[in-house]
């Protein structure tokens, strides 16, 4: 028996330790939504634009002057304690146009000092029956102050200020009350559930027509996409199954063809290698295009892809830049007054088209953010030729010159990674010891043909260096 009596007090104490545990948490949660000061203004509408504001503060003065002449004249107050109390009531819902919780807390708190005040001269002048423990003045301010707070903060914050508003009106009319009085606490706490019922419906039907045109936009939006994506597609669909068609017939046939003459000349072994050369770098391409078309958020012509020139929304007419141009780079960097040293290592040997242009465009871009970035830096770039691909670094020194603000997005370093991924390579960005910042990057590509057979024909230029040239 005492066992089961041990059991039994032992859950009444948690029982009792889990609701008061229930009580903090909700007094807490009571607390974060009404003790704040937090500005919220109304804002200005679209059409009426301050109207609502003038409007608000034109019966706050009709609540100050009303609520002061009825203190002074019926409550039994001094001019001082009345003019003092009216004002706190008019000043309400003005404050309330920019922090409502604040302007509620004032209308509740007068409402009681007022209540307070005149209780004890209740019944005590022949024929006055004064309205108890709302004045007319404090329930019109503290009605505007709850249309104003439900308007601007979320239903259960306003609910929760109802619910106090009525009790305290319990409070002090229930419990407290007094001689001879016209009871108002009922009126009160009736007028201001159906104020906050018609504020919080208001910022409902507010908020629910926002989302709509949210939502709408997002539709159309999505729709504008979703048709460019269809069209995309649809021109990468005819590109792959015409273009691509022919230029594998094309390689094939260039293939085939020599072994359909007994003894070709070597002219024209030469000339059909060539024109199966250039198919499949022709399909190389393409099929990076048809990668970009497909994509759902392809780069413009200047971005990773290369497709068009810098500054240009179009696919340039001059052909892309190759490693053979990137002497003239280094000469124009040079002439806007950056100081740069150049070294090449390993044999210099073509690339494929893409391997090229996106070498080229990498260094071109390192050297703009080193212009940006290090005015007065020395600039370092190595270009290496090895077995597995394409090796390149730049790096520049400490700026010496105070750098500039720069306007730009910061998607160079991105387009650099794109660029390599795209190739199978790889791009690395970080700053040195030294206070400067270094570039490397990988593009593979053994600069021999698709068909594993070497190269023919002339080598790129090498580049113009300061440095030695290392075989």
């Amino acid at each position: 028996m005492s066992k089961v009596v041990g059991v039994t007090e032992t859950g009444g104490r948690r029982g009792f330790a889990v609701r008061a545990d229930g009580v903090r948490r909700g007094l807490r949660v009571l607390r974060d939504d009404l003790c704040s000061m937090r500005r919220d203004p109304l804002p200005a509408f679209v059409w009426l634009r301050w109207l609502p504001h003038g409007l608000v503060s034109l019966a706050a003065f009709g609540v100050a002057a009303g609520g002061v002449a009825q203190l002074a004249n019926n409550g039994g107050l001094s001019p001082g304690a009345a003019f003092a109390i009216g004002l706190a009531q008019g000043a309400a819902p003005v404050l309330a146009l920019r922090r409502p919780l604040a302007a509620w807390w004032l209308s509740l708190t007068a409402a009681l000092v007022c209540a307070a005040a005149v209780h004890g001269g209740l019944g005590r002048t022949p024929g006055v029956v004064f309205s108890w423990p709302w004045t007319a003045a404090g329930i019109v301010a503290h009605l505007l102050v709850l249309l104003l707070l439900a308007l601007r903060v979320r239903a259960r914050v306003a609910i929760e200020a109802l619910a106090l508003t009525a009790l305290l009106t319990w409070a002090l009319e229930g419990v407290w009350g007094g001689q001879v009085y016209q009871p108002t606490g009922v009126a009160a706490v009736v007028l201001s559930a159906v104020v906050v019922v018609l504020g919080i419906a208001v910022r409902g039907r507010q908020e629910a027509r926002a989302e709509l045109v949210e939502q709408t936009s997002l539709t159309a939006e999505e729709r504008a996409r979703r048709t460019l994506l269809e069209e995309r597609s649809r021109i990468a669909r005819e590109l792959h199954d015409v273009v691509a068609h022919h230029m594998s017939v094309v390689s094939i046939q260039a293939q085939v063809a020599p072994h359909l003459v007994e003894q070709p000349p070597p002219e024209l072994i030469e000339n059909l290698a060539g024109i199966r050369q250039n198919a499949l770098e022709a399909l190389t391409e393409l099929r990076r295009v048809l990668g970009v078309l497909r994509s759902e958020h392809p780069e413009d012509p200047e971005g990773p892809y290369g497709l068009g020139a810098p500054g240009t929304g179009a696919a340039p007419d001059a052909p892309q830049p190759t490693l053979a141009r990137l002497g003239t780079l280094l000469d124009n960097t040079r002439a806007a007054g950056m100081e740069v040293s150049a070294e090449v290592r390993g044999r210099v040997r073509p690339y494929a088209p893409g391997v090229e242009l996106s070498a080229y465009r990498i260094v071109q871009e390192a050297l703009s953010n080193a212009l940006r970035h290090a005015p007065g830096s020395t600039v370092r770039v190595e270009v290496a030729h090895r077995p597995d691909g394409l090796h390149l670094e730049i790096a520049n020194s400490r700026p010496r010159q105070a750098v500039p603000p720069s306007p730009g997005a910061g998607h160079g370093l991105l387009g650099m990674r794109e660029r390599a991924a795209m190739l199978g390579g790889r791009v690395t960005a970080a700053a040195t010891p030294q206070g400067g910042f270094a570039v490397t990057a990988f593009l593979p590509g053994g600069g021999t043909r698709p068909d594993g057979t070497p190269p023919d024909g002339p080598s790129p230029a090498p580049l113009p260096t300061t440095g030695e040239q290392t075989p």
